[in-house]
């Protein structure tokens, strides 16, 4: 990579962080140009020839985050053996990744976040396919062998993220009555009921 590709590189991922910083303090509100480019240092010009507009900017922003979450929901369950301890396994990491990383998944939980993937669904879809198609490859021989119920995959992934979002949407809204080491070690099970044949 020239040292050129690399300060675009070094000044996309500066405007990204400050994306999310704003975006952390000041809700969706908050993201305009003037903010972004004054948490980041960057000039304005630099942002429309990176993302093309604010909204390039967060759906860059969005994709990236999403793109770590799916990375890492995919590794855990490549570690995992058999289907009911690749379904803990999910669980547990998508809670971590909330906890750790509670900035990242305000924005991912986000109604902004919400109308983007429904706008843009298919094109969401298409750039995490790779990622994806890991869990339908990792769920199939499974449910081939008769260790998962014989379900279609869109519900299968419904079935196994669905109370792992509601949950994290709870949590990450400030609600004080949600415990996520709790929720990691009663969700597993409760799920695993719902998708065992």
């Amino acid at each position: 990579m020239s040292p050129k590709q690399q300060r675009g590189e070094l000044t996309a991922d500066l405007l990204l962080d400050a994306a999310l910083r704003v975006y952390a303090a000041e809700g969706e509100r908050g993201i305009t140009v003037g903010a972004i480019t004054q948490a980041s240092g960057i000039s304005q010009g630099s942002l429309y020839h990176h993302f093309g507009s604010i909204d390039g900017l967060v759906a860059a922003l969005t994709h990236r985050w999403l793109g770590r979450l799916l990375g890492e929901l995919g590794m855990s369950l490549q570690r995992s053996r058999t289907a009911r301890t690749g379904i803990r396994a999910v669980v547990r990491t998508y809670l971590a990744f909330i906890q750790e990383h509670r900035e990242a998944a305000l924005l991912l939980h986000s109604s902004m976040a919400d109308r983007y993937g429904m706008a843009q669904g298919k094109e969401l879809r298409d750039a995490q396919e790779a990622r994806l198609s890991a869990f339908a490859l990792w769920i199939q021989p499974r449910i081939d062998s008769g260790e998962l119920a014989p379900l279609p995959l869109p519900l299968i992934e419904s079935l196994v993220l669905g109370p792992v979002v509601g949950v994290a949407r709870r949590w990450l809204s400030g609600i004080d009555d949600v415990d996520l080491a709790e929720a990691a070690r009663v969700l597993p099970d409760r799920i695993w009921r719902s998708l065992a044949p």
